[in-house]
């Protein structure tokens, strides 16, 4: 059903591209209403337009806050055409038919972005853009709605199409878009009133996002998938190679929560199926990488290298002597990019602009979600408790550290080794913690060198619920342990630790990551 065009209201903030579709309305004689910045717009373009206050004979009020709010402007959008007591009601009240809105919304979103201003933001909160979006999808079987300049091409080509009307079949879909916008717009005000009022877990919640790309595939082919994020684009960019899949993103974000740990221009992070396999930090960034790798290089074969520094030729270099499906960097000079372009498959990942994630972790499964703060703890030492008779020294203590910030990255139950602030053996996602303590030592002896003087760290994601787990690990070399305390043998362990001269050190916090 096609539906002719007589009147339109225009309320715009985003007056781009106004300039085509009112060109595209005079050739079709269509009256338009306006207000605002919009009416003034329209008549400097030199187009006729009837301001809201005349037609509605009521004054704008209150700084402009009602403009548009009355029973003429919403009678006119919501009416039903074919509906004779409507008809009617219109004739009565000398109301009249109202066929196109076109409307975006104050900026809320981007004034969000640029001041912290409470009474600033609460301003550009739209209340008459949204309403009159909604009242004309509401009615889409009559009214046609317009939220963005992105639609006024297609809008255009209807109208010409349908010689001054649009298609039912335009309006459904329009609708569609409207309700969209206007559940992002609510949410985004939301969100920013819940943190406002520190309320992390309303009753309601409502998650917004942009489409970023639709994907060509989920985790497996047969699964359809899609990126969104909180802003029309991505805080990493893409500088070279294949699209990125499902699963590239899935550990590009795993290397990156590792990497943003680590002090800057020092680090080098190997993920395989979102879990690291090799992770050093070494002021020698080619030492920081060459160690990384040496964890276990056989995994590493087709992993993701997150290096938290600028990449240059010499690294490039040592990086494309393996197949690795993504390498990502702080940035990239001119001649590693031409290294890396040769491989026309190898994806490139500049995380220079990167922010730290402050937002909630959220998994979605049967309808439901699990919403949880993110395990960004930054560690110090007067978040551990010595409880060895043997006490660490600086160095170990920082290596400690190391391992115990590594494994929480590590899918549990998680079991790392390191060696002078590098990991050499990972042990992870294993039911039983003994498997993943008899893993971690499998790989740490299959590419490792041990020496006599080396002081190999074992860190665990949670407590050892029984003493056979660091017994396994001091049995094959493992000279100090971090663990969380709270098992109800942890006095069993500081003891097995003592008899055998192991340095063992508690933590506050367990850090599970399923």
């Amino acid at each position: 059903m096609s539906k002719k065009i007589k009147k339109a209201i225009i309320s715009l903030s985003d007056k781009s591209e106004i300039n085509l579709i009112l060109n595209a309305l005079k050739k079709y004689k269509v009256n338009i209403i306006s207000s605002g910045g919009t009416f003034k717009e329209i008549k400097k373009l030199g187009f006729k337009c009837t301001e809201v206050s005349k037609y509605t004979n009521t004054d704008e009020i209150l700084d402009g806050r009602v403009k548009t709010l009355h029973p003429k402007v919403y009678a006119g959008i919501l009416s039903k055409r074919e509906n004779k007591k409507h008809k009617k009601e219109l004739k009565k009240n000398n109301f009249h038919e109202i066929d196109l809105i076109i409307a975006n919304f104050y900026p809320f979103e981007d004034t969000l972005k640029n001041t912290k201003n409470h009474n600033k933001l609460i301003e550009n909160i739209d209340i008459g853009g949204p309403t009159l979006v909604r009242a004309a999808a509401k009615n889409y079987k009559y009214t046609t709605v317009l939220t963005s300049p992105n639609q006024y091409n297609e809008f255009i080509l209807d109208l010409e199409k349908n010689k001054g009307s649009t298609s039912l079949e335009l309006r459904k879909k329009l609708s569609q878009e409207a309700f969209n916008l206007t559940a992002y717009y609510d949410s985004v005000i939301s969100e920013y009133l819940n943190t406002h009022n520190k309320d992390f877990f309303p009753q309601k919640k409502t998650i917004h996002g942009n489409l970023v790309e639709v994907l060509r595939y989920g985790e497996n082919p047969h699964q359809q998938s899609a990126i969104y994020n909180k802003t029309e684009n991505l805080d990493i960019l893409q500088l070279s190679g294949k699209k990125l899949s499902y699963n590239n993103y899935n550990d590009i974000y795993a290397a990156l929560n590792l990497s943003q740990t680590l002090p800057k221009n020092t680090g080098t992070v190997i993920v395989k199926h979102a879990n690291p396999c090799g992770v050093s930090i070494n002021i020698n960034k080619l030492n920081s990488y060459k160690e990384a790798l040496a964890c276990d290089p056989i995994s590493a074969f087709g992993g993701i290298v997150s290096c938290n520094f600028r990449i240059n030729k010499k690294i490039a270099i040592e990086l494309n002597k393996i197949f690795l499906e993504v390498i990502i960097g702080l940035g990239f000079d001119k001649d590693s990019l031409k290294i890396f372009k040769k491989k026309k498959n190898l994806r490139i990942i500049d995380a220079s602009k990167l922010k730290k994630n402050e937002l909630n972790n959220i998994t979605s499964n049967f309808n439901s979600l699990l919403v949880q703060s993110i395990d960004n703890k930054i560690f110090t030492k007067d978040n551990f408790k010595v409880v060895s008779k043997i006490k660490p020294t600086n160095k170990i203590f920082n290596n400690l550290l190391f391992a115990f910030n590594v494994c929480r990255n590590v899918k549990s139950n998680a079991i790392v080794l390191a060696r002078n602030n590098s990991t050499i053996g990972i042990g992870s996602g294993q039911p039983s913690r003994l498997d993943s303590c008899r893993i971690a030592i499998e790989k740490m002896k299959k590419f490792q060198k041990i020496r006599q003087n080396d002081i190999v760290i074992g860190a665990s994601d949670a407590f050892f619920p029984f003493v056979d787990g660091i017994e396994t690990l001091v049995q094959n070399g493992v000279r100090a342990i971090i663990q969380p305390s709270g098992s109800i043998r942890d006095k069993e362990i500081i003891r097995f630790a003592d008899k055998f001269g192991i340095i063992v050190v508690f933590s506050n916090t367990r850090h599970f990551k399923h």
